[in-house]
């Protein structure tokens, strides 16, 4: 089992879900929402960067995956953004693992089966895949199924080096 922590960067929630998964089989281990406040952006950025740094010296994940920024309507927004996933990333490099980046479109086509899937149903189908019985935050739920779908991604690529058919 390889254990994965999954990022959905905000700068003003940062969702991060970790899985142990052999590819076909996952397990919940922990998620939540780093929360940074109303403090400075600056200050948000740090909070996010520590944050992550604390979640990885408590449950040791081996691998990385981050959502991919989606353009947004506001360009102000997609650059806080930006930079929110950069502080968050900067925090994985740091602690040495190997970071995978994913779409939303393909998250949500990994998890739910349609890259168009509604955010409702993305949490739903986390939620079923990993035997979860409690609400998760939108947050959650998203980071969640960008470690499932890295999971999924890589068992489909280490089968393809290896020749391995299904």
């Amino acid at each position: 089992m390889r254990r994965i922590i999954g990022i959905d960067p905000g700068s003003r929630y940062t969702g991060y879900g970790i899985i142990d998964s052999d590819g076909r089989n996952s397990q919940h281990v922990v998620s939540g929402r780093i929360r940074t406040g109303k403090e400075e952006f600056c200050q948000r950025l740090g909070i996010i960067y520590q944050g992550i740094e604390e979640i990885i010296a408590e449950y040791h994940p081996l691998e990385a995956a981050v959502e991919q920024v989606f353009m947004a309507r506001n360009p102000n927004s997609a650059l806080k953004l930006g930079q929110a996933r950069g502080a968050a990333i900067s925090a994985l490099v740091v602690a040495k693992l190997s970071v995978a980046e994913y779409t939303p479109r393909l998250v949500k086509q990994a998890v739910v089966g349609t890259g168009t899937a509604e955010k409702g149903q993305v949490g739903h189908m986390v939620r079923v895949m990993l035997s979860i019985n409690q609400p998760l935050t939108e947050d959650q739920g998203d980071a969640l199924a960008v470690a499932l779908c890295h999971a999924h991604m890589a068992e489909t690529t280490e089968r393809l080096k290896r020749g391995v058919g299904w």
